[in-house]
C-alpha cells in the first residue's frame, strides 16, 4: 500500500478523466497538505522579513527560519548548522560552488572529474569554468549494468585534480553510488567532493559526516516541499574560505564605499531578501518524512521497484536502461517501434504521468545509444496497483502502434 497516500490532495484529482497515478517525483515530488497549511499559516499569520526588524513579527519570522537551518542540520547529520547554506535549488548550489570556491582557488589546466551519468546540473557550472578559466574535465565512465567505472575512476586522478562532483543517485538509471568510497579515493588525493543530493535526500537517509563527502546538496521540490528552496551543505573550512556569490542586503556587516566586511558563513552566501515561506515549507517537508522515516519510505520504494521492474522487463520490445543492484525507485526503458514522447503521450491518456525525453542528461543518453528514454520514478504516496495499470497502458501503446 501507498504511504498516507490521503496527505496529497492532488492525487484524489482526475487526469483526462481518469485517477492520476504520479510517476515522476524524480522530476518533482508532490506536496503534502502539512507542507502546503504550513506555507499558508506562515503568510497568512506570521509573515515578516527576516533578520532586518527588531519588531516580534520579524524576530519570530527570523527565528522560525533559523530553525529551519537546525532542521536541516539534523536532517542530513551536518556537524554545525553554520555548514548549511540556503539557495534556490541544487543548481544554484552547483553553480555557487564553482564561481565562489573554483573561481578563486583554482588556475588554468586544473581538474575537475565528474562522472558520465551526471544531471547537467553537475556539468554545466564546470563547463562554464573551462570556458571561463580553462579548467579541464575528467570523466568517470558509465558500465553497460549503469554503474560508476571506479576502477576507471582511481586512475582519473592527478597532482591538478582540484575537485570530484558526483550524483549520489542518478535521476535516469536510479544508480545508488558508492558516496563513501569515492570520497574516500579522493581524500587519499586530498581532493574534497562535491554530491549532488537531489536525487538520494528524498528517498533514503542521508549521513554527511558518515559520507565524509565536502560538500552536498539537494532541492525542496524533490523532498515534498515547495519549489524555489534548496540545501548547500559545505564543511565549514571551504565554506570559511570561499567568497560570497552574489552581493546585496543580509550578507554583509559594513558597508562603505572603501570597505565592506561581509557576514560570516552561512550568511555571506545569502544576499537579499530570501525564500522565507520556501524554508518554512522545507522544515515542514522534513518533518513530514521524518515523522514517518526516511528508512520506511525507503523500504517502501524498493518494494515497488522490485516489483516494477521484472514486470515491466517482461513486455516484449521493452529494454531497461540501467540495472545496478543499488537503485533508487527510478525505471529508465526504450520500446521498440515507439518513440518515447509518443509513449508518454499514450500514457497521459490513460492518467499516468511519466517523464519522457533526455531527462537533462544528454551524455549519458549518449553512452546508451538512445535520444530518449521513458523514466518511472515513484514517490511514497505510489502503489504496486498503479505498476499495474502503467503495464497495461504500455500494453496497449503496443497494440496502437502494432
Amino acid at each position: 500500500m501507498a504511504m498516507r497516500r490521503d496527505d496529497f490532495p492532488i492525487l484524489q484529482e482526475k487526469n483526462r478523466n481518469k485517477p492520476i497515478i504520479y510517476f515522476d517525483s524524480a522530476s518533482s515530488a508532490q506536496k503534502p497538505r502539512q507542507v502546503v497549511e504550513a506555507i499558508a499559516d506562515f503568510y497568512y499569520r506570521g509573515y515578516a522579513n527576516i533578520h532586518r526588524g527588531i519588531y516580534e513579527l520579524s524576530e519570530r519570522s527570523s527565528e522560525l527560519y533559523e530553525n529551519t537551518r537546525a532542521r536541516v542540520r539534523q536532517f542530513i547529520n551536518a556537524r554545525h548548522a553554520e555548514e548549511i547554506v540556503f539557495v534556490r535549488s541544487t543548481t544554484e548550489g552547483i553553480n555557487l560552488i564553482a564561481q565562489a570556491y573554483g573561481r578563486s582557488h583554482w588556475q588554468a589546466g586544473d581538474e575537475v572529474i565528474v562522472s558520465e551519468m551526471e544531471h547537467h546540473s553537475n556539468i554545466v557550472p564546470w563547463y562554464l569554468l573551462k570556458e571561463q578559466m580553462g579548467i579541464k574535465l575528467k570523466i568517470i565512465p558509465v558500465t553497460d549494468e549503469g554503474t560508476l567505472d571506479l576502477e576507471a575512476y582511481q586512475k582519473l586522478f592527478s597532482s591538478r585534480t582540484k575537485l570530484v562532483a558526483v550524483t549520489h543517485a542518478s535521476n535516469v538509471l536510479g544508480t545508488i553510488n558508492p558516496i563513501k568510497e569515492i570520497t574516500a579515493a579522493a581524500h587519499a588525493h586530498s581532493v574534497p567532493v562535491l554530491v549532488d543530493g537531489a536525487q538520494a535526500a528524498p528517498h533514503m537517509p542521508v549521513d554527511v559526516q558518515d559520507l565524509d563527502c565536502d560538500f552536498y546538496l539537494f532541492s525542496g521540490h524533490k523532498l515534498y516541499g515547495p519549489s524555489g528552496v534548496g540545501v548547500l551543505y559545505g564543511k565549514k573550512t571551504y565554506l570559511d574560505a570561499m567568497p560570497p556569490y552574489h552581493g546585496g542586503g543580509g550578507m554583509i556587516e559594513t558597508v562603505s564605499f572603501s570597505k565592506i566586511h561581509f557576514a560570516k558563513t552561512p550568511h555571506k552566501f545569502e544576499a537579499g531578501t530570501p525564500d522565507i515561506a520556501g524554508v518554512i515549507g522545507l522544515q515542514a517537508a522534513i518533518d513530514y518524512v521524518h515523522g514517518i522515516g526516511m528508512e520506511a519510505i525507503f523500504a517502501h520504494e524498493q518494494l515497488l521497484l522490485a516489483y516494477a521492474q521484472p514486470a515491466l522487463a517482461a513486455i516484449p520490445g521493452l529494454r531497461l536502461m540501467g540495472t545496478a543492484p543499488h537503485k533508487v525507485g527510478v525505471i529508465s526503458f526504450v520500446m521498440e517501434h515507439i518513440h518515447p514522447h509518443d509513449l508518454g503521450t499514450v500514457l497521459d491518456h490513460e492518467g499516468i504521468a511519466v517523464r519522457a525525453g533526455h531527462h537533462c542528461a544528454q551524455p549519458l543518453m549518449e553512452r546508451f545509444g538512445v535520444p530518449a528514454t521513458v523514466r518511472v520514478s515513484f514517490g511514497l504516496y505510489n502503489h504496486q496497483q498503479e505498476i499495474d495499470k502503467l503495464v497495461e497502458a504500455i500494453q496497449l501503446a503496443k497494440r496502437l502502434f502494432s
